[in-house]
């Protein structure tokens, strides 16, 4: 596990292990645009939620999102059975070689933790947000996240990222030594 501090003292920890176990206020669900479920992370917060996530984001596809969550944006529901108060889903750009698409990354963040102060939360865990199937190189998601989350203005008082991998842990972990290292020179 590894600490470090961001903008307005927010506590930024890495933690290698499962998101799904997270005792938060808020996890961050990297999802697709249908907020139906799916693989990977989606997949995993849904199953061990149960139904009751199901359920609301079906009441927001039939609401404000008939066409699906944009990508980049972020959403809240229940965690239903998780040990977190809300789930916060975003949809991460899938990578693309031709065409930037980092903002649409940097803009998962920043919005997820405008609805996580929305919602008052103090606590939030974020996976590595396209880093999975959406093919975004772990090294690059782990740099956009961390100077993302780091310059928000946030009432967050800790952002965790739950990496499931040493790979990945590895990978933020480079990155905010590097963050660290750009503060002092």
């Amino acid at each position: 596990m590894r600490h470090v501090e961001g903008r307005d003292h927010m506590e930024i920890t890495l933690v290698q292990g499962d998101i799904t176990e997270q005792h938060v206020d808020a996890i961050v669900n990297a999802a697709n645009s249908s907020l139906m479920g799916g693989g990977g992370v989606d997949g995993a917060i849904h199953r061990r939620g149960g139904p009751e996530i199901l359920e609301e984001c079906r009441a927001l596809r039939a609401s404000r999102y008939g066409k699906g969550l944009p990508t980049g944006q972020a959403v809240a529901t229940t965690a239903g059975r998780l040990p977190a108060r809300w789930v916060i889903h975003t949809v991460g750009p899938v990578h693309a070689k031709s065409e930037d698409r980092s903002h649409l990354l940097a803009s998962c963040y920043a919005e997820s933790l405008k609805v996580a102060d929305s919602l008052g939360a103090e606590t939030v865990a974020f996976p590595a947000v396209s880093a999975g199937i959406y093919g975004w190189p772990m090294d690059d998601a782990a740099r956009i996240a961390l100077s993302t989350v780091r310059e928000a203005s946030t009432g967050v008082a800790e952002v965790r990222f739950v990496l499931f991998g040493a790979d990945a842990y590895a990978a933020f972990e480079e990155a905010l030594g590097r963050l660290g290292r750009e503060d002092e020179g």
